[in-house]
């Protein structure tokens, strides 16, 4: 392997299910070294993980990336967004975190909507219309059902925020990943005093907001990081705009991840406020917005219907007369946080290949009525949809993708998108670019593009009709209005 042409970055994802590190070369973009270590997520009623496991993580994906990871001269961290962590007086967690895929704060998010405006008025406020994966509604299911808890709390922080903070002693966040809180007004790009008033959440205990392309801090000594003393630690991100960062992406085009949500967006210039609550008006990590979609079943809950038919991912067949809502976890879009799955059309020749196509066909209908709305409507609709996350390359996934969306799709053939963009926004520090022009320097997004194919109307006919038929059934929640 030849040597490094420039300075080196690391890049850090700290996902759902892992946290991943890359050593980068600023000057090409190559990936010099890489490390990953998994975490766990509680299963049943709620969604948890315990933020120490993410700090382990790091530590040992650093140490698998070798005398590189000691060479960098900047880092930054990506993270998972809207996870709930509180921390003691010692900086410490009161309590494992709540994830962005913990549904029992629907009840909260509901009331929070009612109280404060309505979905109007929230859209207005803060981009956006609180869910249940929304930070603000976990804190005030916290206050109410752990206020113990809540009461030993001395600092708030979202994933990202606590794995910088561990590496330079400072909280601080950035507006990407704040504008999903529900605390952060899109509108003055503060923390809304109101908000956490009505939540009784003390302003003193969230972090400073950076700026990008500031500084947030430098590694402090020890705690087993291989990085000098004073090595640069830049704001980082929350999961998605630091994906739209590693690809580069320029306003307006369509962005499609699929991981264990499923998201859809696309920068743009102007600040969204959708008071449907479909559309999640986030900050990016430069100065524009990133309007949002998210589906909270994506690739495990697929996954998990290929694992009940004991097929493989891949084992997919034709059909046009089953339908099948995958909603495993409950789902943000459509907002349904008591749903389950649903099943419809079953017949005795239907077969267990074309069960698997019917969640396929369920999981990106969702996204794909969510991406015309988060698209601007002088958007370029024959433009190719960049697909990425771990999910993109399936053929599988890219097949029912060009079906149901009509479009040319583009698989970028560079992986780990989030990390990427942690680490073109790190070397952003160091050469004072725009970390999406560096990004876009490093040709991140380039891959094949397959061309498009007829729209796949009746299909996408059948699952809506079906949906609207459902939805008394499927909005019944469960008991989750009443957690």
């Amino acid at each position: 392997m030849s040597a490094a042409e420039g300075p080196l970055v690391v890049g850090v994802d700290t996902s759902t299910q892992s946290t991943k590190a890359l050593v980068v070369d600023v000057a090409t973009g190559r990936i010099v070294a890489s490390g990953q270590a998994p975490h766990t997520v509680t299963t049943g009623a709620g969604r948890e993980s315990d933020p120490r496991q993410w700090w382990d993580a790091l530590l040992e994906a650093l140490r698998q990336c070798g005398e590189p990871a000691r060479e960098a001269a900047a880092v930054s961290v990506g993270g998972q967004q809207h996870g709930l962590v509180t921390l003691d007086a010692q900086g410490e967690p009161v309590r494992p975190a709540l994830l962005w895929n913990d549904v029992r704060s629907a009840p909260q998010a509901h009331r929070l909507t009612e109280e404060l405006g309505g979905a109007k008025g929230w859209a207005e406020r803060t981009g956006s219309v609180p869910t249940a994966s929304f930070t603000v509604t976990k804190w005030a299911w916290l206050a109410e059902h752990e206020p113990e808890a809540a009461r030993a709390t001395r600092a708030v922080r979202l994933p990202h925020d606590y794995l910088t903070e561990r590496l330079t002693g400072q909280g601080t966040t950035d507006r990407g990943d704040a504008s999903g809180t529900g605390w952060w007004s899109s509108g003055t790009e503060a923390y809304d005093e109101e908000i956490l008033a009505h939540v009784g959440l003390d302003p003193a205990l969230l972090p400073r907001l950076v700026r990008p392309g500031e500084v947030a801090g430098t590694v402090r000594d020890g705690h087993g990081l291989p990085f000098s003393k004073g090595t640069l630690v830049a704001c980082g991100t929350g999961d998605n705009a630091a994906a739209a960062l590693g690809l580069g992406v320029r306003p307006g085009v369509p962005v499609m991840s699929l991981g264990t949500s499923g998201t859809v967006y696309a920068v743009s210039r102007r600040r969204t406020a959708d008071p449907t609550g479909t559309v999640a008006g986030f900050a990016d990590a430069r100065g524009d917005w990133l309007p949002l979609a998210c589906t909270l079943n994506c690739t495990l809950a697929v996954d998990r219907v290929a694992a009940l038919l004991h097929l493989d991912r891949e084992a997919v067949e034709p059909g046009r007369g089953v339908t099948l809502l995958p909603y495993l976890d409950g789902e943000r879009t459509p907002n349904l946080p008591g749903a389950s799955g649903l099943l419809h059309g079953l017949r005795h020749d239907t077969t267990g290949g074309q069960l698997l196509q019917a969640a396929y066909d369920g999981a990106v209908h969702a996204l794909l009525g969510a991406l015309d709305l988060v698209l601007e409507e002088d958007a370029d609709r024959s433009a190719p949809l960049l697909l990425i996350g771990g999910g993109a390359r399936g053929t599988a996934w890219q097949e029912t993708v060009r079906r149901l969306s009509g479009r040319p799709v583009q698989v970028p053939e560079a992986k780990e998108l989030v990390a990427l963009g942690a680490a073109a926004q790190a070397a952003g520090l160091l050469t004072g670019e725009d970390p999406a022009a560096v990004a876009r320097r490093w040709n991140t997004a380039a891959g094949p593009v397959l061309e498009a194919v007829e729209r796949d109307e009746e299909t996408l006919a059948r699952i809506s009709g079906v949906l609207s038929d459902a939805a008394p059934l499927l909005d019944r929640d469960h008991g989750v209005r009443d957690g």
